[in-house]
């Protein structure tokens, strides 16, 4: 083989990009063939690893030797989740402003620069809002739960024209520090509330978001009794395993207009697809592909990939 043969052998090549996902009980996660099957639509050689924590390793100093060695080892960026969203902020070098802005980071990526965090749950609920209920004026929102999810949520409602933001929590100095905090991005009047306090402020809501686990196959049931859900208030549910939750159930048995959380799940993974690689992510097929790995994860059957997903997309 020709120097000039070997040239256009490696030019042929797909381009390599290598992600991984750090968090406690991340192994069932369906990021790995959600990155994977958007890859193969664009030609990549897409691989995405799971790196799962045990419940002592979520320390500063193994963190920093993670994110150390997945560099040294080539990896283009990680994902970060559940319980260490926060514990990796100090160890990079930069943020972007929703991952400043929430103080939490789920993305990292490295670049010449440096190792930079954001933060696509921020920008992926506000899309998905986006798409369930356009631009439409609320006037008060309510937010149940103010952990790691529900902070995402939080600064995404505080940074559009909404006029009360109420958060509650079951503990009720975690729903206050949350809205100190948002506040002073000096978006949205946003104020703590007890739960005692929950059926006055449905009453005059124009949206309420389940950002509890409550509605996960884990904890069924619904966050509060739907009987308090007035007319004309629409329902966002970020649980999406089941994406059918009991609360979207219920408050679609009274007409009540309702978002799943497929749409924050596949636009957060949407987000931090087009920052690892540097293009556009088809997000009609990566919900589409999201439904089905769902949906094949509730039946049992085993998740698609690459190989045998069906045909998507233009890029494919």
């Amino acid at each position: 083989m020709t120097v000039t043969d070997l040239d256009t052998t490696v030019s042929a090549r797909r381009p390599a990009v290598l992600i991984g996902l750090i968090g406690e009980g991340v192994t069932p996660s369906l990021s790995p063939p959600m990155h994977e099957l958007e890859g193969a639509r664009h030609g990549m050689h897409y691989v995405y690893r799971t790196i799962d924590l045990a419940p002592a390793e979520g320390t500063p100093e193994y963190l920093e030797a993670l994110l150390r060695a997945a560099r040294r080892l080539g990896f283009n960026g990680l994902n970060i989740t559940h319980p260490v969203k926060q514990a990796v902020v100090p160890l990079l070098d930069d943020l972007s402003d929703s991952a400043r802005a929430v103080g939490a980071v789920n993305t990292v990526v490295f670049t010449d620069a440096g190792t930079i965090g954001h933060n696509t749950d921020v920008t992926g609920f506000d899309a998905a809002l986006r798409d369930a209920f356009g631009v439409e004026p609320l006037e008060r929102v309510v937010l149940l739960g103010t952990g790691g999810a529900g902070s995402a949520v939080a600064t995404a409602l505080a940074q559009r024209p909404v006029t009360d933001l109420v958060l509650i929590d079951q503990v009720p100095e975690r729903a206050s520090a949350l809205a100190a905090q948002v506040n002073a991005l000096d978006a949205a009047s946003v104020r703590a509330a007890d739960l005692g306090d929950l059926p006055g402020v449905l009453a005059g809501a124009d949206l309420v978001v389940n950002a509890t686990p409550i509605g996960m196959a884990a904890h069924p049931g619904t966050p509060f009794d739907v009987a308090l859900l007035p007319d004309g208030i629409r329902v966002a549910d970020i649980v999406y395993r089941p994406a059918d939750t009991a609360l979207l159930q219920a408050a679609r048995a009274r007409g009540i207009r309702t978002m799943s959380g497929l749409g924050m799940a596949m636009h957060q993974a949407a987000d931090a697809f087009e920052i690892f690689t540097g293009e556009r992510a088809d997000r009609t097929a990566m919900l589409a592909d999201l439904n089905d790995l769902v949906a094949a994860e509730a039946t049992g059957n085993p998740p698609a990939t690459p190989e045998t997903a069906p045909e998507r997309g233009e890029n494919r």
